[in-house]
């Protein structure tokens, strides 16, 4: 049973799962759109999402937070610089899921995951 427990697996260790979410997470913010399954978009919005957050508030520990996840010191400053300042007036929901269908070769459930707003729309 998996009662209280708040962390979606994705089928990897941690080490496995935190750099798959860096990655989706730089790609997702540097195109405004990925392609993936339906389960790591799901878990990529949710971290997007926080991310976008702090990123609203720009100041040297929200800089020092965001940098602890995205690794990328130029995509720190494109979110903080670009992407943050086109969500000041929003609450939340700066991303969303587009079904796709099923995968052929597997029968995995494809979405696209995508910016609301994005700097070059």
């Amino acid at each position: 049973m998996r009662h209280r427990n708040r962390v979606k697996k994705l089928g990897r260790d941690r080490a496995h799962r935190q750099s798959l979410l860096r990655n989706q997470a730089i790609s997702l913010l540097k195109h405004g759109r990925i392609k993936t399954t339906l389960q790591k978009a799901k878990v990529t919005r949710s971290f997007v999402e926080k991310l976008i957050t702090i990123g609203k508030n720009d100041n040297f520990n929200s800089r020092r937070l965001v940098r602890r996840y995205l690794v990328d010191r130029q995509m720190t400053n494109y979110l903080f610089d670009e992407i943050a300042p086109l969500f000041k007036d929003r609450e939340g929901g700066y991303t969303r899921i587009y079904r796709l269908g099923f995968r052929k070769g597997d029968g995995a459930e494809m979405a696209i995951l995508e910016l609301v707003k994005f700097p070059g729309k």
